[in-house]
């Protein structure tokens, strides 16, 4: 059976985003075809994607390589986000849907009760699909689109440190999520950002350098 070349793409980028594959390492169609058990076609498509979205490069006498983001281009993306998360609140609030609302209720409580028993990878992860879910209740493909780009680059980007008070950033959570049934479209906006605003100093860039890559897909190390 054909695996698709967006399973593929899936596959390369949370490889990028782990740092297995490192800043600049080569991306090399036969050894990534060796490792995800596919054939060269779906690796070409998929790095074609992935160019596109800014994870891979393409270098002359050297062929597709992992991008190396500089600083500058990490705070934009960041900047861009507090930017764009806000605006999905809004929406939210004037677009979402019982169900929506369903969900995101439940994440609130689960991370309110993970916050207070200080179980930190879950909160990570309930986190990630609280935001997730608020962009979708956006009703909007194309923010929600720009929204899962922007959020994936930033967590390789990144590091995030764990809030101090995670249950006061639940809280601001559940605040959000009252704003958004409300259909308070001005306060839901502006909880993001202030949620956001507060996130976005957790955040430390990783550090890059031009050392070559531990890890690399032309199976050099």
């Amino acid at each position: 059976m054909r695996i698709p070349a967006h399973a593929v793409c899936t596959a390369i980028r949370d490889d990028i985003v782990s740092g297995f594959f490192g800043p600049g390492g080569r991306l090399t169609e036969e050894v990534l075809a060796r490792r995800y058990g596919v054939s060269r076609v779906p690796v070409r498509e998929a790095l074609r994607t992935l160019e596109s979205e800014g994870f891979v490069t393409t270098r002359r006498h050297a062929g597709a390589c992992v991008a190396e983001p500089s600083i500058q281009e990490a705070a934009d993306l960041l900047e861009l986000r507090m930017l764009l998360e806000p605006l999905a609140a809004s929406r939210a609030a004037r677009r979402r849907t019982e169900a929506h609302l369903k969900v995101l209720r439940g994440l609130v409580r689960l991370g309110r009760e993970r916050a207070r028993k200080a179980q930190g990878e879950d909160l990570r992860a309930l986190g990630g699909w609280f935001h997730e879910t608020l962009a979708q209740a956006s009703g909007s493909p194309g923010l929600i689109a720009l929204l899962t780009q922007t959020r994936r680059k930033i967590a390789w980007m990144y590091v995030v440190e764990p809030p101090a008070r995670p249950v006061d950033s639940w809280a601001e959570h559940g605040a959000i999520v009252d704003a958004v049934a409300r259909g308070d479209a001005e306060r839901a906006a502006a909880l993001t950002a202030l949620h956001a605003e507060r996130a976005a100093a957790a955040h430390r860039p990783r550090v890059r350098t031009s050392q070559p890559a531990v890890h690399t897909a032309s199976g050099r190390h």
